[in-house]
Parts: C-alpha cells; sequence; structure tokens
C-alpha cells in the first residue's frame, strides 16, 4: 500500500507543479476556451490541464517501474509503459484540437490509433468474465470490442467535463473505488494483472486530485480535451487490463470468496455510470432531434442540475455525491456481502435523490451559476 500512495502522491504533485506552467503556455499558444452559448463559464480560460496530468501519470509510472513490488512483475511494467504511450498520443490528439479545435473524424481517428497502440501492446479483452462462465473473444473481436470501448470512455469523460471541478473529481472518485477493489484482488489473491489495474488507477486519481485545485471553481484552467480523453482512455485501460484478464472463475474458487465473480463486470460500469448516462442521453437526444451525436448542446446531467437552481459548486458536489454513492456502495457490497451494506448503499442513494431533486432556485440567484 505505501507505494502505491507514493505514486499517488508524485502524481498529484507532479500535476500540480506543472499546470501552472502549461496555463502559461496554453495562454501564449491561444489554447483558451472561448466563451460559447452552451458554456457555463463567462470569461475564456486556459486549456493544457491534460498536459500537465500527462506528465504526472508518466513519472508516476516510472517510479513504480523501479520500487521493489511496483517493479517485481515485468507484466506490470510493460501494460504501464504501454498505456502511458497510449495517452500521450490521444493528450497530442487533445491538445491539437484545443488548439486548432479538430472536425470530429479527424478526434475519432486519433483516439483509435491511442486505442490500437494500448491493444498492440497487449492491454485487450482476451475474454468476458461471467459469474458461471467466460465467453472467449477471437482475435479480430478482441481488438475491436476493446477499441470500442477505449473510444467510447474517452468520450463520455469529455461529454461530463462541462462544469469546474466536475470530471476531475468524478474520475478521481471513480479511480478510487476501482483501486480498493484491484489492490484487494492483487494483495490478497496475488493477481498480477490486477496489480496494473491498482497502478493506474492510483496514478490516475493523483493527476485529478492534483489539478482538481486549478479546476475548482472559479477554474484558473480547464483539462480540456487533452486532459478528458486521456482520463478516459486511462479508466478504460485499467478497467481492460483486469476485467478482460482475469479468470472469474478464480475469484469464486479462491480461498474465502473475497469477491463475486460478477464484480469485474459490474463495477467498472457503475463506475463510469454517470459519464456513460449522459453520453447516451446525449446520443438519443440529438438523434431525435435530427442532429449528428457530436453537435453540442446544453442538456448534459450538469447542465439540468443547473436548471433546477443548483448552484455551480451544489451541482458539482451533487455529481460528486452519486459516483461516490455509486461507485464505493457496489465495492462494499460486493466486498462485505451483508444485509447492513445494503442498507447503507440504499440509504446513500434515497439521501442522494433527495438532494438532487431538491429544488434551489433561490440559493441559485444569490450565488451564481457562472462557470
Amino acid at each position: 500500500m505505501r507505494e502505491y500512495l507514493l505514486v499517488m502522491l508524485v502524481s498529484g504533485l507532479t500535476t500540480y507543479l506543472l499546470a501552472g506552467l502549461c496555463r502559461q503556455v496554453a495562454l501564449r499558444v491561444g489554447a483558451v476556451a472561448p466563451v460559447r452559448s452552451r458554456d457555463v463559464h463567462t470569461v475564456p480560460i486556459p486549456y493544457f490541464g491534460g498536459v500537465a496530468m500527462l506528465g504526472g501519470v508518466a513519472l508516476s509510472c516510472l517510479l513504480a517501474d523501479n520500487l521493489p513490488f511496483l517493479g517485481r512483475h515485468p507484466l506490470v511494467g510493460d501494460d504501464a509503459f504501454t498505456i502511458c504511450i497510449a495517452g500521450m498520443t490521444i493528450c497530442a490528439v487533445g491538445v491539437v484540437d484545443d488548439i486548432l479545435d479538430l472536425p470530429a473524424l479527424a478526434k475519432a481517428a486519433g483516439q483509435v490509433l491511442a486505442a490500437g497502440i494500448v491493444v498492440t501492446g497487449g492491454v485487450r479483452l482476451f475474454w468476458i468474465p461471467l459469474p458461471n462462465s467466460i465467453i472467449a473473444l477471437g482475435t479480430p473481436t478482441s481488438i475491436l470490442v476493446t477499441v470500442l470501448i477505449i473510444v467510447l470512455c474517452a468520450n463520455a469523460v469529455n461529454f461530463v467535463d462541462g462544469l469546474d471541478g466536475l470530471a476531475s473529481g468524478v474520475v478521481a472518485i471513480g479511480s478510487l473505488a476501482f483501486f480498493v477493489y484491484t489492490y484487494l484482488l492483487a494483495y490478497e489473491q496475488d493477481f498480477v494483472v490486477a496489480t496494473t489495474a491498482s497502478l493506474i488507477t492510483a496514478v490516475t486519481a493523483g493527476a485529478c486530485l492534483g489539478f482538481l485545485p486549478h479546476n475548482w471553481h472559479p477554474a484558473r484552467m480547464f483539462m480540456g480535451d487533452s486532459g478528458a480523453l486521456l482520463l478516459g482512455l486511462l479508466l478504460a485501460s485499467s478497467t481492460i487490463s483486469l476485467t478482460g484478464q482475469v479468470d472469474s472463475s478464480a475469484l469464486v474458487a479462491s480461498d474465502g470468496g473475497l469477491v463475486p465473480a460478477s464484480l469485474p463486470i459490474i463495477l467498472p460500469v457503475v463506475i463510469l455510470c454517470l459519464p456513460l448516462l449522459d453520453l447516451v442521453m446525449g446520443y438519443v437526444r440529438r438523434t431525435l432531434h435530427g442532429t449528428w451525436f457530436f453537435v453540442a448542446d446544453k442538456k448534459h446531467l450538469h447542465h439540468r442540475l443547473l436548471a433546477r437552481g443548483h448552484s455551480h459548486v451544489r451541482a458539482v458536489l451533487l455529481m460528486y455525491l452519486w459516483s461516490a454513492v455509486l461507485s464505493f456502495g457496489v465495492v462494499t457490497m460486493g466486498l462485505a456481502r451483508s444485509l447492513w451494506s445494503v442498507l447503507v448503499f440504499l440509504a446513500g442513494l434515497g439521501v442522494t435523490i433527495l438532494l438532487t431533486l431538491a429544488n434551489n432556485h433561490a440559493g441559485s440567484r444569490r450565488s451564481g451559476t457562472e462557470g
């Protein structure tokens, strides 16, 4: 655990220190978010937060490769190196988009390229573990599904990146929840592939937390597409490195039965529940209105919270609460498998629903909802 905490700390501090430099570079090259009708912020904000996060992730992975525990497994180092190279690629695509506003097709091609690097490095879905069986994937299907998941997750995180501190906080919470689960698999059951997922989720959470002080409302800089796409790729890669390569029957057969075999499938979906829900709703909504799915609007989940009268900060905190209740709730129920864990989860879910539905128009008028 000490090594994971160390790499998380290094990732966070590196990101925090690099963010100021990246902000100055963004201002010099004109990588600034303009004020558009669909945006919440009211003044131009510099991008390149994703570049700072990439620096934190890369440095912490390099450190991990030289630590006694994390560096003892060549597979972990190789997978982490592959994911970092793919991260650099997708971050570069985001940087170009932040400067030039790439066409949707060009941006998608860059995402597929980054996903292809992940696949080429051996991090892909070899099978889909189910509670009572395992669905083996042929090579073409495995490659296609892996690329699809990475591109889907990258765009899902990009969709949810609409309020100051929202995407970085939601991803940090999801990463920490997934880290708890994968750490127990790696430590208690000695699953090497779980070590890779633990490392990537730890450095991802650290990078998000390190960037959050710069991005908290009112934000001094945005992560931009370079950050949103990077975080989506990291989450997807950590999920694939575990879910698609762990033998679910081994989880059931292990002494004590630490986790149910279905958790490797359920947990990643729950962690990305809000971004994926926003992505699906956006696709359906835009299709019904006769527009392309990539045509932006102002009807995302966070926009709906603002419309209900929640202030900017309150809307972000509510999204944090949803993420925490869902992700940590599922982890707790999966590990504890007791009645009290279910009751606590239901209670947390009930409180979250009540807070979300609460009408706060008066509070919104006092505090304001600018980005």
